[in-house]
């Protein structure tokens, strides 16, 4: 269904085009409610919203549900800008934070910054770039798997978007 509306928004384009989606993803306590059921590969699962009520086991298989249905529709939305290599297309993907699930006695996330688990500071990202877009922008994938390598924070985000999304401005480093 995301694909789909990623199509429909980018054969409506008129020019160059920002599009932004949010997706609950792995955001719990209802973890095995961010996916279909068709995507319960792990089980069994936790359903309850009082995550202490539940074996580490079941919460860990729901969570690792929701990485799996998030890795596909990731997938299918790259897959529709695949299709489209008339035009310029990127994507990028993180989490606004990570997720404790049970370890240290830590649940879900927003622990104080100085005692959270590592787990909730560190998250993924993803970047990806049609060919087009890499060669017009002279994106040096060299140079961006460096850099992956690297530490990175969420203060990288804005003048990432600024400069994927060709603005200029003084605050852009």
């Amino acid at each position: 269904a995301l694909a789909r509306a990623v199509k429909a928004q980018l054969d409506a384009a008129k020019g160059p085009t920002a599009i932004y989606l949010h997706m609950m993803g792995s955001h719990g306590p209802a973890y095995a409610d961010r996916y279909p059921p068709s995507f319960q590969h792990w089980g069994p699962v936790c359903r309850q919203s009082d995550l202490r009520q539940c074996q580490l086991s079941e919460l860990r298989n729901a969570y690792d549900n929701t990485i799996y249905y998030t890795d596909s529709v990731l997938a299918s939305v790259i897959d529709a800008l695949k299709e489209r290599s008339d035009l310029d297309t990127a994507l990028v993907y993180f989490s606004d934070h990570g997720e404790s699930l049970g370890d240290d006695g830590f649940f879900l996330h927003g622990a104080p910054y100085a005692i959270a688990p590592e787990v909730q500071k560190k998250v993924p990202m993803i970047i990806w770039f049609s060919e087009g877009f890499q060669k017009r922008a002279g994106v040096d994938l060299k140079c961006v798997l460096r850099k992956a390598a690297s530490p990175a924070s969420h203060d990288n985000i804005y003048h990432t978007l600024l400069d994927l999304n060709g603005v200029s401005s003084s605050t852009y480093d």
